[in-house]
């Protein structure tokens, strides 16, 4: 068998880095390749499975390679507490593209119009999947699979379809896009099919997608505040959509 060192570095240059125990039990579980994976304390990894993670634990057992921290420290880019790390193999974009593409659906898909933030695309990817949409797809020059995206997304990249792709490349679904002078989400009922859009941090929708919305909804907001967080607005975008199903 390769060494597990060797192993790093033959894949670390195509590879998802997993950074930290919470993201590598959550790729497990959503059925991610994992050819490699250290921890610096394999006694105490192992423990905190048993603890918040049983049935990943076994095949953490059978995966974890204990390393000195040095060596640990010298394979990330910024040490985990958790002292674990692994590399996945990022699913195929083939295999994504057909998830967001079938229908019919039975979650929305989320569109990130040219974010900005890497960790507040993070946090969406994880609430997303919190909430089994269907995907999460993001427009401009953001990376949505950035080792630093994933480190937000705590792993749950694998747990929903994740890719980036031109405006005009969006899959199939009424579009709804949220705008300030959308209407009121709350008298609107949201599809299982629907593409939720939502603008970047600083400038809001861009021109293309704005044009391609088949409607613009507004989350309320007393008149006073200017706006809400990119993750706090995908949640309770999400969570407005669930009520129907709920």
């Amino acid at each position: 068998m390769t060494d597990p060192l060797n192993r790093w570095r033959e894949r670390a240059g195509d590879a998802v880095l997993l950074d930290g125990f919470h993201a590598l039990k959550h790729a497990l579980r959503f059925g991610a390749e994992v050819p490699v994976a250290v921890t610096t304390d394999r006694e105490a990894t192992l423990a905190l499975a048993g603890e918040l993670a049983e049935d990943v634990r076994d095949p953490l057992d059978a995966l974890l390679t204990e390393v000195p921290r040095a060596v640990y420290a010298s394979l990330v880019p910024r040490p985990h507490p958790t002292g674990v790390a692994a590399l996945a193999v990022r699913p195929s974009r083939a295999a994504n593209l057909k998830a967001l593409a079938h229908l019919p659906r039975t979650a929305p898909v989320v569109v990130l119009d040219e974010p900005r933030n890497l960790g507040n695309a993070g946090a969406v990817i994880r609430l997303a999947a919190g909430f089994g949409a269907t995907g999460v797809v993001t427009t401009g020059t953001l990376d949505p699979w950035h080792p630093t995206v994933v480190r937000g997304g705590a792993g749950l990249h694998f747990a929903t379809a994740v890719e980036r792709l031109g405006v005009d490349e969006l899959p199939a679904g009424p579009l709804f896009a949220l705008d300030p002078e959308g209407d009121d989400i709350r008298r609107v009922e949201l599809p299982d099919d629907a593409v939720l859009a939502f603008g970047s941090e600083r400038s809001g929708l861009s021109a293309p997608l704005r044009a391609r919305a088949d409607r613009l909804l507004a989350l309320p907001m007393r008149p006073q505040v200017s706006s809400y967080n990119l993750a706090t607005s995908v949640a309770m975008t999400l969570y407005h959509w669930s009520l129907r199903t709920a």
